[in-house]
């Protein structure tokens, strides 16, 4: 299995990406380049956390016409495996590959702390490896991570199962106190309708060694192996 990371510039984690695929997972892995249709024949496409092409105008709009965001997207009307990473969450909502917006974190204050995530369904290439009701203690850090959409919106993720994860008490509580940015329900990740596309504000890059504070995040990235290695 051959993974892709995408590189935009203003991209701050797509080397922290790279070395869980290269180092933890020891998978192949390479990057790929904004200007580039070339996808580079892999199985899978990791968006990075950052600031891609700086953020101007709101977070991922840019993004969402360069031309290796093109072929990500055929590449997921395919069926191909996505996962977007803070401004990769960012970036796939303004893309339209997840509905829904990422707003200014109420309070407009930028956050980087360590937060809980309830796990909310184990029926997703991402979170095979989980139990519905687990918690995850995995970082967060954004300025945009209050995550909005319409009514009927929500109603249609929560019907079909597509809210990957909530912010939630270290016992699993889905409280307002644990909610850090304001996000709707407190949503901290979403699937695409095919399940074969994940958006999720923190950062389980950042969060796959032990010596980084916790090892959490290291579950996603091997549920997304689980899942590849059975196709």
């Amino acid at each position: 299995m051959k993974f892709g990371v995408l590189v935009f510039p203003g991209s701050n984690c797509d080397h922290d990406t790279y070395n869980v695929i290269a180092e933890i997972a020891h998978q192949p892995v390479t990057f790929l380049w904004h200007n580039s249709e070339d996808l580079g024949g892999v199985d899978a496409v990791l968006i990075p956390g950052g600031f891609a092409y700086g953020d101007y105008l709101r977070t991922g709009a840019i993004a969402h016409f360069s031309p290796v965001m093109q072929s990500v997207k055929r590449f997921a009307a395919a069926g191909g495996m996505v996962l977007g990473i803070c401004n990769g969450f960012q970036i796939l909502t303004e893309s339209g590959l997840l509905p829904g917006a990422l707003m200014r974190n109420a309070g407009l204050k930028y956050i980087c702390r360590q937060v809980h995530l309830r796990t909310e369904t184990s029926d997703s290439p991402f979170t095979n490896r989980l139990q519905r009701g687990e918690v995850l203690q995995i970082p967060i850090g954004h300025m945009e991570g209050n995550y909005f959409c319409a009514p009927e919106e929500l109603a249609r993720l929560e019907s079909e199962d597509r809210i990957a994860f909530r912010y939630a008490t270290p016992e699993g509580a889905i409280t307002a106190e644990a909610n850090p940015n304001g996000s709707l329900s407190n949503i901290a990740g979403i699937l695409s309708e095919n399940r074969n596309v994940l958006g999720m504000m923190p950062h389980p890059d950042r969060s796959s060694e032990s010596l980084l504070g916790s090892a959490d995040g290291w579950k996603i990235f091997s549920s997304m192996m689980a899942a590849l290695a059975a196709c």
